[in-house]
């Protein structure tokens, strides 16, 4: 699979981990993050990921900052973006079965290193599941 990542200063670490796991599994990772801790604006490595997933340059983005909300929500201003927000598996489990999402937002702040490389698995091995989700999928987008 070919994937996205950006994330900001607060995601930079989990970043790291989940590129080389992603790498480990024989994916096609784009970094679009920062690599350093100093501050940065999240928005400037948030756009070009949900850029690639809008384009079907890839097929999935994940974005990291500190609680996963600014970058979700900046992604999803994006036309066929489907950011969710996931703080366990459970609920990366869902997004992907009844959400369809293509990108995973992580908080990196309120998850742990280990817990957020398990929800990269899970978002990339779930299946959504189409039949009534598809129809509520459907309605998500304005036109």
């Amino acid at each position: 699979m070919k994937i996205a990542i950006g994330n900001d200063h607060a995601g930079t670490d989990y970043k790291k981990a989940i590129v080389e796991y992603l790498e480990e599994q024989g994916h096609s990772v784009t970094n679009f993050g920062t690599d350093s801790a100093d501050s940065v604006d999240y928005p400037d490595f948030i756009h070009p990921v949900a850029e690639q997933v809008s384009n079907k340059d890839v097929d999935f983005g994940i974005i990291i900052c500190g609680s996963g909300n600014g970058a979700s929500m900046t992604a999803n201003k994006h036309q066929k973006v489907r950011s969710a927000l996931c703080w366990t598996k459970e609920i990366t489990q869902l997004a992907r079965e009844h959400n369809d999402a293509n990108v995973l937002s992580i908080p990196a702040r309120f998850t742990s290193l280990p817990q957020a490389v398990a929800m990269v698995e899970t978002f990339l091995s779930t299946p959504f599941e189409g039949g009534r989700h598809q129809r509520r999928v459907d309605k998500i987008a304005c036109s």
